[in-house]
């Protein structure tokens, strides 16, 4: 890579997964809770170091997470 633009990039970047949290409560249907369990299961075991599984939410209002 060339320009002065790739002077100011990091060392080093932080990743956090969000998928159980930000993606599941944009789904219209209730997933099941094993189905959840298994997907963050899978994703911790890839190496992630932040990983986000849920927001302490009322279920009536995103019963995803509930």
């Amino acid at each position: 890579m060339s320009g002065a633009w790739c002077s100011v990039l990091p060392d080093r970047v932080r990743i956090r997964e969000v998928g159980p949290r930000d993606g599941f409560q944009n789904e219209p249907e209730v997933i099941a809770t094993e189905d959840k369990i298994r997907l963050v299961e899978l994703l911790a075991r890839t190496g992630l170091k932040r990983l986000e599984v849920t927001s302490f939410v009322r279920a009536d209002v995103i019963p995803q997470l509930a």
